[in-house]
């Protein structure tokens, strides 16, 4: 299990091949990335803010739930905070397992928590100024699902 916050950027193809090479025993491997989109029109860029340290434990807890859920080999979060661009990368997980179904499961709730769960607080930044990104109702009703 790799969990890791941090402002750089990452190359999701490298942390990949990284991850699908040291899941020993994974016969599926299913990976999502999210990228920085322009859903205010005009974004300049997103500023991301966390609590080091709060932040890594919240999203350890989600993958070692994602674990007991699922047979995992491995698991990955990669989540970015700073200021992130329009069409940068801003997070990144994959799962392993012997059986695809387990891996999109397991890739599937680690997105869904991780959008409602960890504590991430997101600004937008567009030429009029700055806005918080209020949290989605769409998106705390997608837990529901994992009950």
């Amino acid at each position: 299990m790799q969990v890791r916050v941090q402002e750089g950027v990452f190359d999701a193809g490298v942390e990949l091949n990284a991850f699908s090479a040291r899941a020993e025993g994974a016969g599926a491997v299913v990976s999502f990335t999210g990228i920085v989109r322009d859903v205010a029109g005009g974004l300049q860029h997103m500023m991301i803010e966390h609590y080091p340290g709060m932040t890594e434990k919240a999203i350890s807890a989600i993958v070692a739930e994602a674990r007991e859920r699922w047979s995992l080999a491995d698991a990955l979060v990669i989540h970015r905070f700073g200021q992130l661009a329009p069409g940068a990368p801003i997070m990144m997980v994959a799962a392993a397992s012997a059986h695809r179904a387990d891996a999109f499961a397991a890739a599937d709730f680690l997105m869904d928590y991780l959008k409602s769960r960890a504590p991430f607080w997101k600004k937008e930044v567009t030429a009029e100024g700055a806005d918080w990104v209020a949290a989605k109702d769409d998106d705390e009703a997608a837990l529901t699902r994992w009950d």
